[in-house]
């Protein structure tokens, strides 16, 4: 139960800056990016962590875990750390980067899919499961044409910055649900 709640709080707090983050590229898309690539590597960072921290959570308490949280994790606090260490270069890292790392973070989403539908319910699962299914065909649009990604990264990665963040707020408010 105290590892539902924790986890629980951890998704609310991704939740709200997922959404804040959101908020902020659309109202900004163009001069966003510059300040963006600070802001998304400290974002990718976190949530790398949280990936990471939820499969060795799940793996501890059901002895296996779903591998992809634990790449897509991986993958995460890479392009995070790529991010913050380089700025000048991460605006194009953007464009080249993030697209891999949507991918990854909605793969890592999906494989949370069966734990979910236990968990969460079948609404939040297929909402889920939509959500990411957008992902994965914005990240792959976005490396098919990385030009159009670098000019509107900001509005696509503001939208789907609002639906992932939507999507945590959710599954937060199900973890801590007290009658669950």
């Amino acid at each position: 139960m105290k590892n539902k709640k924790a986890l629980g709080w951890g998704e609310l707090i991704l939740g709200t800056l997922l959404i804040l983050l959101g908020i902020y590229s659309f109202l900004h898309p163009t001069t966003a990016l510059t300040g963006a690539a600070v802001v998304y590597g400290i974002f990718a960072l976190v949530s790398g962590v949280l990936d990471i921290v939820y499969y060795a959570k799940l793996e501890r308490r059901t002895g296996f875990g779903p591998v992809f949280s634990l790449v897509g994790g991986i993958l995460s606090v890479a392009a995070g750390l790529l991010l913050l260490l380089n700025v000048a270069s991460g605006v194009w890292m953007l464009a080249l980067f993030f697209p891999l790392w949507f991918i990854a973070h909605c793969v890592a989403r999906l494989a949370h899919l069966p734990f979910l539908r236990m968990f969460a319910g079948t609404g939040y699962y297929y909402f889920t499961l939509v959500v990411n299914c957008i992902g994965l065909l914005l990240g792959v649009l976005m490396i098919v044409n990385p030009l159009v990604s670098l000019i509107s990264s900001g509005y696509v990665i503001g939208g789907y910055l609002l639906l992932l963040g939507l999507d945590s707020l959710a599954f937060a408010f199900t973890l801590l649900d007290p009658r669950r």
